[in-house]
């Protein structure tokens, strides 16, 4: 098998220096300056994390979704509650994420607990999703279950496409919606020269709400 060796795949880690003095005093906060600075460098979907979930036998899973929101109290995703990661969350609620802005030099991961969203919340980011996609949600019921083929699929959304014509309001399924992750751990992590990368960490205090008090410290790259 001829390939190329990924052993030697390697990419100059020359991003600008990250120091103490200039972290917010609440990991949000800097996720915030993050998360502008990477979505105005122009990097595609800046808002694709990396979800990693523990299933019912407790073995790790991960899979990209999209972040649809933030503030103090955490992130907003959204997804099928019926789908393997909607039960596994509800199953065990601690998740983790990572966005990798690799190209930008940089990564955060964010790890803590879940909650759901309020129906309100939900129905909210729902009709401001695409009718599209607000289809999908519905020819999707069975989300990570197997399927026969494709034509059951394209089948499925054309029906929901005849109950709700375009001009009708489509409703949310109530097995779809967001959950929220409430941070409790966050790591800011800046690619340097020669592997000597600059990493920092946010740890919420013991018993304190996420908009308490956060230990910070530098960690070895």
């Amino acid at each position: 098998m001829n390939h190329c060796d990924p052993a030697e795949l390697r990419e100059p880690y020359d991003g600008t220096p990250l120091c103490r003095s200039e972290l917010s005093s609440h990991p949000m906060e800097q996720f915030h300056t993050w998360f502008t600075q990477a979505h105005t460098s122009g990097l595609a979907e800046p808002n694709a994390m990396v979800l990693s979930t523990i299933d019912p036998t407790g073995a790790p899973r991960a899979r990209t979704v999209l972040m649809k929101g933030y503030d103090h109290a955490g992130l907003r995703f959204f997804t099928n509650y019926r789908s393997r990661k909607g039960r596994s969350l509800e199953d065990d609620p601690r998740a983790c994420v990572v966005f990798p802005w690799h190209a930008i030099r940089r990564q955060v991961m964010i790890s803590g607990s879940v909650e759901r969203l309020t129906d309100r919340e939900n129905d909210e980011y729902f009709a401001r999703r695409p009718r599209g996609s607000q289809l999908g949600a519905w020819a999707s019921e069975r989300q990570s279950a197997p399927v026969a083929d494709r034509a059951g699929l394209d089948g499925l959304y054309a029906r929901f496409a005849e109950v709700w014509p375009p001009g009708v309001e489509i409703p949310r399924p109530a097995y779809w919606g967001g959950f929220r992750l409430v941070p409790r751990e966050v790591e800011f992590w800046q690619g340097r020269s020669d592997r000597m990368h600059d990493r920092f960490r946010y740890l919420l205090a013991a018993g304190a709400a996420s908009d308490g008090d956060w230990v910070i410290d530098r960690l070895s790259p």
